[in-house]
């Protein structure tokens, strides 16, 4: 929140999205994506990953094999059946990128958070001053 209760700013927040995309602006990986990758490296399986997603299986596929397209490396790694099934795993590269991703995150939510609060004070103290008459 950008202001104290009775403030005109009271209910401005600021929102922001980031994802990686290639210098034409195709979308490569985003929050979907990573969310994906990361419900696979926990359910061993790409459906139930999309169900997690609330997505189909041929989305949540699809997704993945066209940010390993536009990667030029495989995110994820199919192990064929035997006993108990097949699975579907991360390879390093994907692991390494979930990681990365993640620590980009962190470091971007610190940014903005800084950020954000100098806007708002200085928002709010121009407020203050309006009502100085």
């Amino acid at each position: 929140m950008a202001g104290s209760k009775g403030s005109k700013y009271f209910d401005v927040f600021l929102n922001y999205k980031y994802w990686l995309t290639k210098k034409d602006g195709t979308e490569i990986l985003g929050k979907k994506v990573l969310s994906l990758l990361k419900d696979i490296d926990n359910e061993g399986s790409i459906q139930a990953a999309a169900n997690k997603n609330n997505i189909s299986y041929r989305k949540a596929w699809g997704d993945i094999k066209a940010a390993e397209s536009i990667l030029k490396f495989a995110l994820t790694e199919k192990k064929r059946g035997g006993k108990d099934g097949g699975r579907t795993i991360l390879t390093e590269d994907g692991k390494h990128m979930i990681s990365a991703f993640e620590e980009l995150e962190n470091e971007f939510k610190k940014a903005v958070y800084n950020t954000a609060k100098k806007f708002f004070h200085n928002l709010n103290e121009q407020v203050d001053e309006d009502f100085k008459y």
